[in-house]
């Protein structure tokens, strides 16, 4: 059986966005805070970002 990802981690953001590391965390802290322009929950440390509302945001529609 295959489960399709439903959300993206650190590094999925960091390869999707072509940038490093530290950026990539420092972006995700940045949209946490705010919970926009799309949506980053963190558990711990650790963050996941939900498919769907990053995608929208990647080819640039908006998110509901």
């Amino acid at each position: 059986m295959c489960v399709e990802k439903r959300v993206y981690d650190a590094d999925d953001i960091q390869k999707l966005l072509g940038i490093g590391r530290s950026k990539a965390y420092n972006f995700l802290d940045e949209v946490y805070a705010e919970q926009k322009p799309f949506r980053v929950i963190k558990i711990g440390k650790l963050y996941r970002v939900p498919k769907e509302g990053f995608d929208k945001w990647l080819i640039g529609e908006q998110e509901e």
